[in-house]
């Protein structure tokens, strides 16, 4: 399997990481993913799950490219990006509605990161 061709399978698996969260989570177990939008309530589905796990993918699988072409340490530096990336995007669920939600919201968070940070990378 060539390099492109790994690296989409792994910005989709990233996204079905988190879909299957969500599945397991807010269908099947009742949780409600409601999260704060400054002052308006905002459910999270799998619409905006799918959207937000592909276009996150699709941004690192693009910086992770364009700092192969820029460095010979580009594995390293994007490793390092991602990691306080995904740090970084475990702020956004403290804003969930319940202590449910915001620990599924931040499985999803860990899911979707540890598959791009694991997958994007191997060589």
């Amino acid at each position: 399997m060539n390099k492109r061709t790994r690296r989409l399978l792994t910005v989709i698996a990233a996204a079905a990481a988190a879909l299957l969260l969500w599945a397991a989570a807010a269908p099947l177990a009742g949780v409600d993913l409601t999260v704060d939008q400054a002052g308006t309530p905002l459910t999270v589905g799998p619409v905006l799950i799918a959207l937000a796990s592909l276009t996150v993918g699709f941004a690192a699988w693009g910086l992770l490219a364009l700092l192969e072409k820029l460095t010979a340490r580009a594995g390293l530096i994007w490793s390092i990006i991602a990691a306080a990336v995904l740090a970084c995007s475990l702020t956004g669920p403290l804003a969930a509605a319940t202590t449910a939600a915001m620990l599924v919201l931040m499985g999803m968070h860990v899911a979707t990161g540890g598959v791009l940070i694991a997958g994007l990378v191997r060589r």
